[in-house]
């Protein structure tokens, strides 16, 4: 098979014999006589293998080197040397070149080292053929893993993403409801239209009423003119309710009449409205004792419970981690704007060592603070080290792990539950029912 191949020497006699010796045995080949030609034929071809030497009037080779593996980085570089210069083509080895040969040598040699940098691009390209399609295959829609709590998640959510009925996701804070949510909407008949988000955390009843339901002009103090609600903004598609279970109890009310008639009054209207849209919950508390509190209705859970979704826990499908790594290292613009692409073996290992109660969302953050603090192009192993050992491999149990990790924590941010919040990945109100169960205190 022809190798497309790039010589470039400012000797003008070996350039001609080797261009003409590998073009005689079918190869193709292009020669430059110094850096600056050989990227401009890099901007207008591909190669496959270049040879370069490494001592060249202007640009010398180990400069040459690095702008090809910028530009093309696939190319397999091939360092041309004399015997003064090994200690170079030995630095030039480790800045990314394949190999090196010293000069004279013999066309059997160039074509040998030829032949086998050929091979090693071609194993490549075929790996990260390989690495993309185990990607897309471990990817749906934005959910990625090829676990067995991962597979049978995503089976559920195929079973039931065409049907009208309500959905309820359960699963703790970070692990990626709002992901399964947008997958139920997104591969179903209903993608073409909407899906809107309402996150019940923190809102007062009136204002949540507002949102959800819509209100006339003189509704309330403050309502200057008509507004749609999000149940009309969401008709035909979906509409995701976010940590239901901090829902008040009288637009509870007012949802389960949606549920159960399709219709709906805007604040402070007489005339019903009639809507199609399937509504799809999230909650990361336990709604059975949510109800038992009197804190949530029965009957809205009874028809919120039709179906019903757990988003596994990261500590539940650690294998997950290096495919969760990758898919945010491709994705994010920090980590491509600095060159960085993978972790290394070792980083690996400590992200391995860690429960990550904070989930899926607490990995990529911990992944971006390494990706900016390590130096360009790597990532620094000792910065994915988040917190104590899983509890596989420790005598703590999961609960003093977490609460001895967001202890210290507390004390590293001096009180501020905001910050270890954001450092965690977690909601506020999260951490604050973390620290009060274990007797842990803070400040705003």
């Amino acid at each position: 098979m022809a190798i497309r191949i790039l010589l470039v020497d400012d000797d003008d006699t070996f350039r001609r014999t080797i261009s003409a010796a590998l073009t005689k045995r079918g190869h193709s080949v292009a020669a430059a006589g110094g850096g600056d030609d050989a990227l401009r034929q890099l901007k207008d071809a591909e190669f496959d293998v270049a040879f370069v030497d490494l001592k060249m009037p202007g640009m010398d080779g180990l400069e040459l080197l690095k702008r090809i593996k910028a530009e093309q980085p696939g190319v397999e570089v091939i360092l041309l040397t004399g015997h003064g210069s090994i200690p170079s083509a030995i630095e030039a080895i480790k800045a990314g070149a394949y190999d090196y040969l010293t000069k004279p040598c013999e066309l059997a040699e160039l074509e040998a080292a030829l032949h086998k940098a050929a091979e090693r691009r071609d194993l490549a390209a075929s790996n990260r053929r390989l690495t993309d399609a185990l990607a897309r295959e471990a990817n749906y829609q934005g959910i990625v893993g090829k676990s067995r709590p991962v597979r049978d998640l995503i089976a559920l959510i195929r079973q039931v993403k065409d049907s009208a009925t309500p959905v309820l996701i359960e699963g703790e804070s970070g692990a990626g409801k709002e992901l399964v949510a947008r997958a139920l909407h997104f591969d179903s008949s209903r993608a073409r239209h909407p899906f809107v988000v309402i996150n019940c955390a923190g809102l007062k009843e009136q204002l949540l009423e507002s949102e959800l339901f819509g209100h006339v002009e003189g509704a309330f103090t403050g309502a200057s003119k008509s507004k749609e609600g999000l149940l009309d903004v969401a008709h035909q598609g979906t509409l995701f309710i976010d940590e239901i279970a901090d829902m008040p109890l009288p637009v509870q009310a007012a949802l389960l009449r949606v549920l159960e008639t399709k219709e709906f009054r805007p604040v402070g209207s007489t005339r019903e409205r009639r809507v199609d849209v399937r509504i799809v919950a999230a909650a990361n508390r336990n709604l059975e004792e949510e109800v038992a509190a009197q804190r949530f209705r029965a009957d809205l859970l009874f028809r919120l419970n039709v179906v019903r979704i757990r988003v596994p826990a990261l500590r539940e499908r650690m294998e997950d981690v290096p495919l969760l790594v990758g898919h945010f290292l491709g994705k994010n613009t920090t980590a491509k704007a600095r060159g960085v692409s993978s972790v290394p073996p070792e980083g690996l290992e400590r992200l391995a060592a860690y429960d990550w109660p904070g989930n899926v969302r607490e990995l990529f953050n911990i992944v971006e603070r390494a990706v900016l603090l390590s130096p360009q192009g790597t990532i620094e192993p000792s910065l994915l080290s988040p917190g104590p050992r899983r509890a596989g491999a420790a005598t703590e149990s999961l609960d003093d792990a977490e609460k001895r990790h967001i202890a210290g924590l507390l004390e590293k941010e001096r009180g501020n539950v905001t910050r270890v919040a954001k450092v965690l990945g977690i909601d506020r109100r999260t951490l604050q029912r973390k620290m009060s169960k274990w007797g842990l205190s803070g400040t705003l």
